[in-house]
């Protein structure tokens, strides 16, 4: 057992067994090459290099084979062993050595390898040459290895959002209000997506910070009444507004008017110089609904800005000779009560 590890060959050995063969490892000779063009004898020489790298890789494990085979028997006898402690201290005396000299000589690998790939760049070659493919294929790899990660992250993302909207409870709440808005949407744009009532106004007073602008408490069959600021003070006297009867626009978003938020619009027939609140017919009350023959359907909640829907219907909703408001010709009716009129303005705009 000790003769077979007193065989086992040194660092010293094995380091010159592979510059012995390193040094036998062939290279372009200069005879061959002197026909040759710069750029075709540093191809050769790089083609060299890359064999003489293999056979390199092929010896070191050629090397580590054999160690592993040693450090094998090491072991085995160290388990033959029957109880000499002086003998398994040679042992791991012996195991330690062969260690080192394997890390040694994986340590002289690298060296050789990193000596190979210096030798590779140092040479400049045409830009067809293997070290720029090689630089390339790199580039190409990271690049390739980006685009998939954020491919991989992007459907991530994606799966995510479908998961959670198919975990979301049909028949919610959230999910009946979301299909309303789509339904409304997807809507033909006409007058029956307005919600115009009957109001009527139970307070009202100048606007604190603007002489033009009215601010009216209406009451409109809900349970409180809306602010509503109109621009009547040169047509309308106070004294013809208060506790008047009038039809309003109920569904407009909310807006801050000089500071103060405006819930719904008293529709009026309009011209440059002269401007009638509407007047429902005879018999209303407040929160009566204003139908269309010719155009039936519940209005929306809430007429979406960005869908400019109420700009649209606007231009095509006038009075006839009749003094009737209309849309397109069909008449504002509050059911069972009458037409919605002006007082004296005909085919006029009604906004």
């Amino acid at each position: 057992m000790l003769l077979s590890i007193a065989s086992t060959k040194p660092v010293n050995y094995w380091r010159h067994r592979l510059f012995s063969r390193t040094n036998r490892l062939a290279l372009p000779s200069p005879s061959s090459s002197s026909s040759k063009t710069k750029p075709e004898m540093s191809h050769d020489l790089i083609r060299q290099l890359q064999a003489n790298h293999e056979v390199l890789v092929s010896k070191i494990a050629h090397i580590e084979s054999t160690l592993k085979d040693k450090n094998l028997n090491v072991t085995n006898n160290n388990q033959n062993d029957g109880g000499n402690v002086d003998n398994r201290n040679d042992i791991e005396t012996e195991q330690q050595k062969l260690i080192a000299e394997n890390q040694s000589l994986r340590n002289e690998i690298q060296r050789i390898t990193q000596r190979l790939t210096d030798l590779e760049i140092q040479i400049k070659g045409s830009p067809n040459s293997s070290s720029t493919q090689v630089q390339q294929s790199q580039s190409e790899a990271k690049k390739v290895a980006v685009e998939s990660k954020q491919k991989t992250e992007k459907q991530k993302k994606t799966e995510t959002k479908q998961a959670k909207s198919d975990t979301k409870p049909k028949g919610g709440k959230g999910n009946k209000a979301a299909t309303t808005t789509e339904l409304e949407s997807e809507r033909l744009i006409d007058v029956s997506r307005l919600d115009l009532r009957v109001g009527k106004i139970i307070d009202v007073k100048k606007h604190p910070d603007a002489d033009t602008l009215y601010v009216e408490q209406i009451e409109c069959g809900e349970d409180k009444p809306r602010t509503v600021v109109s621009g009547l003070v040169k047509f309308v006297p106070v004294e013809e507004m208060q506790n008047r009867m009038v039809v309003v626009l109920c569904n407009l978003k909310p807006a801050k008017m000089r500071g103060i938020v405006s819930e719904a619009m008293v529709m009026c027939a309009s011209t440059p110089e002269k401007v009638e609140v509407l007047l429902p017919p005879e018999g209303s009350i407040p929160g009566d609904r204003v139908t269309f023959a010719k155009y039936p359907g519940q209005p929306d909640q809430l007429l979406n800005p960005k869908k400019k829907i109420w700009e649209q219907i606007a231009p095509d909703l006038t009075t006839n000779d009749n003094l009737e408001a209309t849309y397109k010709g069909d008449t504002f009716i509050v059911p069972e009560k009458g037409p919605v009129k002006s007082i004296t303005l005909k085919n006029v705009p009604v906004k």
